[in-house]
């Protein structure tokens, strides 16, 4: 087994969480819990045998194990790791994500996300479900490819570079030096990943929060314009009527009538 479905449309159902260690006594173990996933980062070196499948491990590796699938764990002496149990949806849009992973520099982040979930699980059970809900989403996300349902990292970087910085100027150019990319490389990933290029896809996320910000705040709308990074209001006006089919102030008064 190299890879999982997970449905994260609903939040985790966290039943336990905490540290647990390994390998003091035995260089093998096997585990299963027919009911609950878990979720582990791991802190040693050593290896899981999935489904027939060797996975190796290194400290800051992630995995994710199935309910109701036995694994096998290798230890090469004492092996410490975050763990979370927790009962997952059934249903939903499926997430297809490796089974054992290498955060790279995200490791801190997640090693992070994990002390909040296992913190959070003895005193406040909510808390930790929506902890643990953030993490499985960025497992989720980990994955280096389309093939594995995500997008490329460096995607990934550009697009919560875009999110940030929607309101300022935004050049490819820009965007790609801030992920480590040519301009080329990023243009061909991103339309790769997402199916539209980078400009289009500022474009449709500024006219997506021109309209939210048009229905449901009072702002005015040349702040709603420059809110966006479309300052000129002519400029604005005409983005909304390609984008949105009205003018900014049909697309607010339409509100209005209903």
């Amino acid at each position: 087994m190299r890879t999982v479905t997970l449905y994260l449309d609903e939040p985790p159902d966290v039943v336990n969480a905490g540290v647990g260690i390994g390998g003091l006594n035995v260089s093998e173990e096997s585990f299963l819990l027919p009911d609950l996933w878990q979720i582990h980062m791991h802190k040693y070196e050593g290896a899981i045998e999935l489904g027939g499948t060797l996975h190796p491990i290194k400290p800051g590796y992630v995995s994710l194990i199935p309910a109701g699938v036995e694994v096998r764990f290798h230890y090469r002496g004492r092996s410490e790791n975050f763990h979370i149990h927790a009962r997952l949806p059934k249903h939903g849009s499926p997430n297809t994500v490796p089974v054992m992973q290498d955060p790279g520099a995200t490791t801190s982040a997640l090693a992070e996300m994990f002390r909040q979930a296992v913190t959070a699980n003895p005193e406040a059970p909510a808390r930790a479900n929506a902890e643990s809900w953030a993490l499985l989403w960025r497992m989720a996300r980990l994955d280096a490819g389309p093939a594995g349902g995500g997008h490329h990292r460096s995607v990934e970087a550009a697009l919560a570079y875009i999110e940030e910085h929607l309101p300022a100027p935004l050049a490819v150019p820009e965007i790609a030096a801030a992920v480590g990319l040519s301009h080329n490389h990023l243009t061909r990933l991103f339309h790769a990943a997402t199916g539209t290029t980078v400009v289009a896809h500022i474009r449709r996320r500024r006219l997506e929060r021109a309209r939210h910000l048009l229905l449901e705040s009072t702002l005015s709308i040349p702040a709603i314009a420059a809110a966006v990074g479309i300052a000129d209001l002519q400029a604005f006006n005409k983005a909304c009527r390609r984008e949105l089919g009205a003018s900014p102030r049909a697309v607010r008064e339409a509100v209005r009538k209903l």
